[in-house]
């Protein structure tokens, strides 16, 4: 008996393993391949020529004929395009000053459907309604509301006896850009406020229950029990919402095409103005500029993350 227990260790180490499972590489294959071959076709492909296309000057009337250039649109873009930093200082304010707007009243907004006031229900589908709308529409709305003779915006400060102020919003490079940071706020403060209360709802009723307890007001509970515990959902929101303003172009070409004066003119409007309106017929050098904000994006956005982690880190 004891011969035979010791039977297994005596015996090669290949004679005792036991085949691991097969991977099924044909079913893989067959439902993977498909997924793959389109990312790789419609993403990595275009960014790919993107690169390349950024170091080359590319002549559309010459047939699509390539000349290298090297980083001589990058030294004209970075030395020379006024028109360029001026987009980026749009594209940088919109995606820094949209945040801290966008976040707290998300976060209001939170916390009241987490009242249970009247009506929360009606006020959650009011709130989120925004986010399903395209920015086509969105923007034809607010084109709309921001029309100088009866335009919602200015019917309302005159009903309250403020139309001295009315004016032609979005014909004005000091107004138009706040006028579209709103129009955005407005769109995506529902979404915000669905994940934040989603994050709210996550936190044990002990805690809450403990502080009420204790004597803790309200106001504190949130201060002290609420922020804290929902503080990676908004720093996560903080930074996505960074870079989507970062990104905007849609709604910058449905409402103001860039202007007035450059006023809301936003990198991806300028590329798309460079590569096809400017009848430059030179795709290289907007390519180069996509590469460049793409770099400038990124950079900002793994600070903006070490930043923000770092002290949530030093907090807890």
């Amino acid at each position: 008996m004891a011969r035979a227990e010791a039977l297994p260790r005596i015996l090669p180490r290949t004679a005792t393993r036991r085949p691991g499972p097969r991977r099924p590489w044909r079913a893989i294959a067959l439902f993977v391949g498909p997924t793959l071959a389109l990312y790789l076709a419609v993403v990595v492909y275009p960014i790919l020529v993107t690169f390349y296309n950024s170091f080359h000057t590319l002549r559309m009337d010459l047939g699509m004929q390539y000349e290298f250039v090297g980083l001589e649109h990058f030294r004209e873009i970075l030395g020379s395009d006024e028109v360029f930093w001026k987009a980026a200082g749009n594209s940088l304010t919109w995606g820094l000053v949209a945040p801290l707007i966008d976040i707290p009243l998300a976060f209001v907004l939170a916390l009241t459907l987490y009242a249970r006031v009247p009506f929360a229900k009606f006020f959650r589908t009011v709130w989120f309604t925004p986010v399903l709308m395209s920015y086509p529409v969105v923007g034809v709305i607010w084109l709309w509301v921001y029309n100088y003779d009866w335009g919602m915006a200015n019917l309302l400060l005159r009903a309250v006896g403020l139309g001295a102020y009315a004016q032609a919003w979005l014909a004005s490079p000091a107004t138009a850009l706040p006028a579209l940071i709103l129009v955005t706020t407005w769109m995506f403060a529902g979404f915000n406020m669905v994940v934040l209360l989603a994050a709210i709802h996550a936190i044990p009723v002990e805690y809450l229950e403990a502080a009420r307890v204790d004597g803790a007001s309200g106001w504190r509970r949130t201060l002290h029990i609420i922020v804290p515990l929902v503080r990676p959902t908004l720093v996560n929101l903080a930074i996505l919402d960074f870079i989507g303003k970062m990104k905007q172009f849609a709604l910058v070409w449905v409402m103001t095409r860039g202007g007035p004066m450059w006023g809301t003119e936003t990198v991806a409007t300028y590329v798309i103005k460079r590569a096809f309106e400017w009848k430059t017929l030179d795709l290289g050098y907007p390519s180069a500029i996509a590469v460049l904000w793409f770099a400038i994006i990124f950079g900002l956005s793994y600070g903006l993350t070490r930043l923000l982690q770092r002290r949530e880190a030093l907090q807890f």
